[in-house]
Parts: C-alpha cells; sequence; structure tokens
C-alpha cells in the first residue's frame, strides 16, 4: 500500500493511494489522524485498509501532506555512500571509521511539495535526495538479519542542509533541522511493495539540471546495518525515519548551493517523487 496523509476541504487524513486517485481511511474504526499510530496497529488495520475503496478523492484535488508528521525521531547517516564519502575526502572532510549519526530535529519536517526556506542566516543551503526508513514496531537490540521485519516501509527524503550551520558545533543537528528543511513523502510505501531496497534508482534535480543520480546499493552501511547499530543505542518506535545518506553530486565541493526560486526534484524508484520550491525566509513569513 501507498499510506498518505492528504488534506481535502480543510480537512486532514489519512488514506491510500491508488493510481490517481487517494482513498479516504479515515472511516476505518483505529486509522485516527496518526501516521505514527497507525503504524503500531497496521497488521491489525491492514486487512481493512486493504479492501477500502471509498470514499475518494483525485490526487489532483488534494494536497499531500508529510506522510509522518509526528515521529519521535528522524535520524540521519552521514557519507554512507561510497561515492559521496570519496568527494568529501577529496573536500578534506575525512571518512568516519564507523556509522556516522545525527538528528533532524522533528520541526523540520515538511510536506512533500511545500516550499523549503532559505534562512537568511545561511548562504550555503544544500540538497541531499535520500532513502527514508520508516520504523513499523518498537524494537530493541535488532540484528542485522532481522531488521526488515522491524520496517514498515520507505519514502523520500531531502535532507535540506546548512552547510555553514553544519560546523559551528560539534555535531551537524542545527545544520541539519532549520524549518522546512526535512520534505518527505510523498507518501509512505508500504515494505511489502519493495522487493529490494538496496536496489532502488534515485535522481535529484534542480531547475531541470540533473545533480544526483546513484543507485541505493553503492551505501556503505546497508539498511539492516543502520537498524542494527542504531537499535544497539536506543529503542526505536513505530514512525521513526531514519535517512540513509545521500550519493555524489551534493552542491557543497563545488559552492553550487541553493538560492530562491530553484526547484528541486527528487525520485526514488517506486517511491514516487517530492519537489520543492526554494524559498526566501521574508516570502515565508
Amino acid at each position: 500500500m501507498k499510506l498518505a496523509r492528504f488534506t481535502e476541504n480543510g480537512r486532514t487524513r489519512i488514506g491510500k493511494v491508488d493510481g490517481e486517485w487517494v482513498i479516504d481511511l479515515s472511516g476505518i474504526e483505529g486509522v485516527g489522524d496518526s501516521m505514527r499510530r497507525l503504524l503500531t496497529d497496521l497488521p491489525r488495520l491492514r486487512p481493512a485498509l486493504q479492501k477500502a475503496q471509498a470514499p475518494a478523492f483525485a490526487l489532483s484535488a488534494v494536497r499531500l501532506e508529510a506522510p509522518v508528521n509526528d515521529p519521535q525521531k528522524f535520524l540521519g547517516i552521514g557519507m554512507n555512500y561510497r561515492k559521496h564519502a570519496e568527494e568529501a575526502r577529496l573536500a578534506g572532510i575525512p571518512i568516519p571509521e564507523s556509522q556516522l549519526w545525527f538528528n533532524k530535529q522533528v520541526s523540520c519536517i515538511n510536506g512533500p511539495f511545500d516550499p523549503v526556506v532559505k534562512p537568511g542566516a545561511s548562504d550555503k543551503v544544500d540538497y541531499e535526495i535520500e532513502l527514508g526508513v520508516v520504523i513499523g514496531r518498537r524494537c530493541r537490540h535488532v540484528k542485522a538479519g532481522d531488521a526488515a521485519a522491524v520496517i514498515a516501509g520507505y519514502l523520500v527524503v531531502n535532507d535540506v542542509s546548512a552547510r555553514d550551520w553544519l560546523h559551528r558545533s560539534p555535531t551537524f543537528t542545527l545544520g541539519k533541522s532549520f524549518d522546512t528543511h526535512g520534505p518527505i513523502g510523498p507518501w509512505l510505501t508500504t515494505a511489502d511493495e519493495v522487493a529490494d531496497p538496496m536496489a532502488l534508482e534515485m535522481k535529484l534535480t534542480v531547475n531541470g539540471e540533473l545533480r544526483q543520480q546513484s543507485g541505493t546499493g553503492d551505501m556503505i552501511y546497508d539498511i539492516y546495518q543502520q537498524i542494527e547499530y542504531l537499535s544497539t543505542v536506543m529503542t526505536l518506535e513505530p514512525g521513526d525515519i531514519l535517512s540513509t545518506g545521500t550519493p555524489s553530486g551534493i552542491g557543497a565541493p563545488t559552492g553550487t548551493f541553493l538560492k530562491q526560486g530553484d526547484v528541486m526534484r527528487l525520485e526514488i524508484e517506486g517511491l514516487g517523487f517530492i519537489e520543492n520550491l526554494v524559498a526566501a525566509e521574508s516570502a515565508w513569513e
């Protein structure tokens, strides 16, 4: 299934996408309006969700929202693609010897087609296409071989980064967490619809110009190793988002940063695409 949050006639609810339609699931007992809460009960609700056929709205007539707007954690891994790590090394950034994780504060979460604000406080705003993994059940100490069982599904992440703020403190958190700098979507594709998440093509364009193109197979640490590593430290909860790294082609090595009016389009095979206009902070306010 492709589970979405959508707004129609001023009301936001959960639905499933079927072709050019979104089917409203809010009338099913237990669905509610929180994707995070829905995921905790997805195994029980799945038969009813799969059978639902109405009411349906044209996708073109609704506004798609961030599929998960209330996760407890939004975590990202740095330099996890081989070619990206090499471009970072050539720029003088050492390649980490283990998984390098950071927080994106959940207040940065943004809709799949909503504007990304270029803050006045940063002149080095950059794009990063990433495969997002959404956790489906509460878990701790998960072995890599068992990790597939705790994944609810996948989505596209734009890990927007203020590069100048990344280096202002010992962690990346501030540079990764400006408001609107976490667009996700366009919906959550459940894990059963993705045959091999480590064999997906991904690409990002800015104003139609191809900037990033890779396959998820270029990851240094695959998504199952990532879950094992993180769950050694912390309990992962339904709805938690893991952003699994970006391939080469980011703007930082060439100083090609985003400017007002740029349009980013990010697409991952089988998961759909998101698109974000870069807006000035004054325009947003």
